[in-house]
Formats: structure tokens, sequence, C-alpha cells
């Protein structure tokens, strides 16, 4: 659920929903998802029911995983898992956007990575080591926000100024390392040349493009459902449940 579009993948038929996220009240169209903070949960309860309340088997109660952004993980996640509730789900798990970007992307996730998401309202730069959220930052800023007074410019230095503060934070070597490797781009903003040329050369790095980077969070949130394989009962916790990252915002 992000704050433009939402995306479902279901298992045995792939992505079926990519929707504007937005539902609808008295006065009129709602956005309940606004710069990846979920601010009307019973609005993003109505949305689900009205995507998923006929494409799901009756009586099914379907384990559910949501991809969450790094910075308001705790709350999002909160309000997320209450927002699903309406699918009568059996579990639901909680993975960062990060990771299933990573997954995606069929990336080692052995070796420490950089993960730069530029959505329509956010962009988030995240540093992953063994799979886990080392150091994040973010900025309130994405593609939607182009015009006049917004410029690719602007977006492209909201995530130099990032990186540099993730290298600055690093005591060890892994981000440096993890650049040199290739930096994972994904969200709507890989498509848009206009940023990801200039921040090739600015960020001194090359990038490695995600296939399909738009809807690479749910299709890695997808891979990491198959991977497991959840067992009959009812589960206690999810592998992501206890990080606990070290998050910054830009502003």
């Amino acid at each position: 659920m992000g704050s433009a579009r939402t995306r479902v993948w279901l298992a045995g038929k792939g992505t079926v929903v990519d929707v504007p996220t937005v539902t609808f009240g008295g006065a009129g169209a709602i956005h309940p998802v606004q710069r990846g903070t979920i601010i009307d949960t019973p609005g993003c309860s109505r949305m689900l029911r009205r995507l998923l309340g006929n494409r799901l088997p009756r009586f099914t109660r379907p384990v559910v995983i949501v991809t969450t952004p790094v910075l308001d993980g705790v709350a999002y996640r909160a309000r997320a898992r209450a927002a699903v509730e309406v699918l009568r789900p059996r579990s639901v798990l909680t993975v960062p956007s990060a990771r299933g970007i990573a997954l995606a992307a069929d990336a080692d996730m052995s070796r420490p990575l950089v993960v730069v998401d530029i959505g329509a309202h956010l962009t988030e730069v995240v540093l992953l080591c063994d799979g886990a959220v080392t150091d994040a930052h973010r900025t309130a800023l994405g593609t939607s926000d182009l015009d006049e007074a917004t410029t690719p410019e602007q977006i492209v230095e909201a995530v130099v100024t990032m990186l540099t503060a993730v290298r600055r934070h690093d005591r060890t070597s892994r981000t440096a390392g993890a650049q040199r490797r290739g930096i994972l781009v994904a969200g709507g903003g890989a498509l848009r040349p206009e940023i990801t040329y200039p921040l090739t050369a600015r960020a001194k790095a090359p990038l490695r493009i995600v296939p399909s980077p738009h809807t690479a969070a749910v299709r890695g949130a997808a891979k990491f459902l198959q991977a497991v394989r959840p067992p009959s009962g009812p589960w206690r916790g999810c592998p992501c449940a206890g990080q606990v990252p070290v998050v910054r915002q830009v502003r």
C-alpha cells in the first residue's frame, strides 16, 4: 500500500491489482496513505475489501505479507495489520520494501547492498547487511512532486545527500563496497532518465536498475512469501519483525 499505488500479488495468479491508493467516503476520493504513512486505517480496510473481497475464495484465511517503508515502520506495521484484518488473515507478515526490492533483483544479500527507492511521494536510501536494515534515510519527495518548482535535480541532490550520510555513518567499508558493486535503484523514479543519468555521475557509482522497478517491492514480497512456506498453524512472528533499524530523515 504505497502513497500513490497499491499493488497486490496473489499466489497462483501473480500481480492482479495495480491501482491508485484511494478510497471513497462522503467527501469523495480519500487518499488513506500519504508520504509513506497510513493516516486512515479504516479507509485502507475499505479499499482492500473493495479490491480483494471478491478475489479470495470464500472461507479462505490467507497468509498476508505487507511491504513497509523503513521510516515509520513500527506505526505502519501496526496500522497495516489492522487494515488487513478485513481479509481475515491467518497471519500477517511484514518485510521492508528495500528487502523486497533486493529479493526481486535476485541480489546477493550475503554482501552489503545499497538500495535507492524513488517512489511517487517518498524516496528512501537503505543499507542492507545480511538482508537486514542497517541504516536508512528518507525524504518526503518523489516523482509526483516534479513540476516547475520541483526539478529532477532536486531529487538527485536529495539522493546524493542521503548516500553521503550513509557513508559517513558507516565506520566500516560496507557502504563503499556496496556502492562500488552497484546501487540498486527501484521505484517509478528508476524509469526516469532525467533522474538516473545525473545520479550515476553524482553518486560516482554504477546504478543497477531493478527489472520492472515500479513493482519490485511487491514481487520481492511474493518471493519471500513463497520461500517461507508457512506451516498450517498460526505464525508467532516474522524474520523481519525483530529488526530495529537506525533511521534518519532528510528534509
